[in-house]
């Protein structure tokens, strides 16, 4: 039986329409909120200032506080593998009553660098509303998720004040966009305030501005730095070229061994995982990514199949000469960054072998290879068979007047893995903010402020439903 089967009651209609009154009076508030942490430029990266990112966890703290609902709340860091500590994060704790289930909300108050400034129409730091969008980095990934636990979170309290029964854990985390690299021993050091039977992930898409998704599928990513070497040195192109092979043309001939000619991957050992997909025609993939006019799609089968459930690799970075210094050079040594995306059902160790046993096996000319730099999450599978996901179909069905899509991402969430191994028993679902013209991480991110106000009231429904529900029943 699916989760869309489950025999779910509708929320109390005077309790629905209670919260919907208060999610709706106070949207103002709630964006003039995301756009004042939208202005913190809370970049988690290593060639960044930190102390923006403490800014920026200290305003979500002050938000959380005022909320009322926690018995604590505080900022923490956990130490980092190798040394040093990461980036803060927020967690607040209440207790379960009588009975009632624990939820853990969370999201992540850091963001990505903002890139080339020219490419904004808008300071990336400076909240921009235009049309039905607000604009600016962070504006959707993640700071709408972070606003979203916290408005709903104040419409349960406006409406049922002390009569919440419901056990609440907030984590809002630091460094999601840099590895979320203390990620694993943050959950060991806080294990017993974070342990939830409900865990609620807003960090993904929707399928449209007007249809909310679950996400119940996610990929998993191994990446690494490819360097290719052929020379102890560079050597005059003129005097040895056609003789020697320089390192450019040992690392052209060894990319193209990654994909077939019809640009699916073709490396042996990745494996695919088919499922049952939504339709998705080829003209919305084009509106969605922007695909020139006569370019073709990449790899074979259903479109969501290659983007949810198939491997994809991608060369993210190279390290090479410029065109505007290229001199007439057999170079030496060339790197380049390698993205792998893999299929749910592959651990990331798996596909790493995979990978790496191919990149040595089709080194050209004797080209000696090195891969460094390697990074690991695994592949997700959410179990749709649960009571939360029906308590959450329902919620996003009424919060948004229209019944939810299951999805999958053809990116990755590595640490839900590690959610799942702290908490097996814990019931893991993922919603979101996004929608198709969000742009996160790009020029131009922004969010559609009628998801953000549907997403709202959506999750205040479930936590209503979710404090109705005992787990004794």
């Amino acid at each position: 039986m699916t989760a869309n089967q489950h025999l779910v009651q509708p929320t109390d209609a005077e309790l629905a329409a209670k919260l919907r009154e208060s999610v709706h009076g106070a949207l103002p508030a709630s964006i003039a909120d995301l756009s004042a942490l939208v202005r913190i430029p809370s970049v988690s990266w290593d060639a960044f200032d930190a102390s923006h990112v403490r800014r920026s966890a200290d305003a979500v703290a002050a938000l959380v506080e005022g909320t009322g609902l926690f018995d604590s709340v505080a900022t923490s860091q956990a130490p980092i593998d190798g040394g040093g500590l990461g980036q803060p994060a927020v967690l607040a704790t209440r207790t379960a009553k009588n009975g009632r289930p624990t939820v853990l909300l969370y999201a992540h108050h850091d963001v990505q660098p903002q890139g080339a400034d020219e490419l904004w129409e808008t300071p990336p730091f400076e909240p921009t509303v235009r049309g039905d969008r607000l604009y600016g980095r962070g504006a959707s990934d993640d700071k709408a998720g972070v606003m979203t636990h916290v408005a709903a979170l104040r419409a349960v309290k406006e409406v049922l004040g002390d009569d919440l029964q419901l056990g609440l854990v907030l984590f809002i985390e630091g460094e999601e966009e840099f590895g979320s690299r203390s990620f694993t021993n943050f959950l060991a050091q806080h294990r017993a305030q974070l342990a939830a039977d409900v865990i609620v992930v807003a960090d993904a898409d929707n399928w449209s501005t007007s249809i909310p998704a679950l996400t119940v599928a996610l990929r998993g990513n191994v990446t690494f730095k490819l360097t290719v070497t052929t020379l102890e040195h560079a050597s005059h192109s003129g005097m040895f070229g056609g003789a020697v092979p320089d390192a450019m043309l040992a690392t052209i001939k060894l990319l193209a061994t990654l994909h077939d000619d019809n640009g699916s991957v073709a490396v042996e050992g990745l494996t695919t995982r088919e499922t049952e997909y939504p339709d998705y025609e080829e003209a919305q993939l084009r509106r969605d990514t922007g695909l020139l006019d006569g370019v073709e799609t990449i790899g074979t089968g259903p479109l969501l199949s290659r983007l949810w459930s198939q491997p994809s690799l991608t060369v993210t970075g190279i390290d090479a000469p410029t065109v505007a210094n290229a001199s007439n050079t057999l170079s030496p040594e060339i790197s380049v960054r390698i993205s792998a995306r893999i299929a749910p059902g592959q651990t990331a160790d798996a596909a790493y072998e995979a990978l790496a046993a191919h990149v040595r096996s089709h080194a050209p000319f004797g080209a000696h290879v090195e891969i460094s730099e390697v990074d690991r999450g695994n592949p997700f599978l959410v179990d749709t068979s649960g009571w939360a996901l029906a308590e959450a179909t329902q919620a996003l069905a009424e919060g948004w007047g229209e019944s939810p899509v299951q999805t999958g991402i053809g990116g990755s969430i590595p640490f839900i893995s590690d959610l799942a191994d702290t908490f097996p028993e814990a019931q893991i679902l993922v919603t979101g903010v996004e929608d198709p013209d969000t742009r996160a991480h790009s020029p131009n991110e922004s969010q559609h402020l009628g998801v953000f106000h549907r997403s709202i009231l959506s999750e205040a429904l479930l936590l209503a439903r979710l404090d109705a529900r005992s787990l004794d029943a």
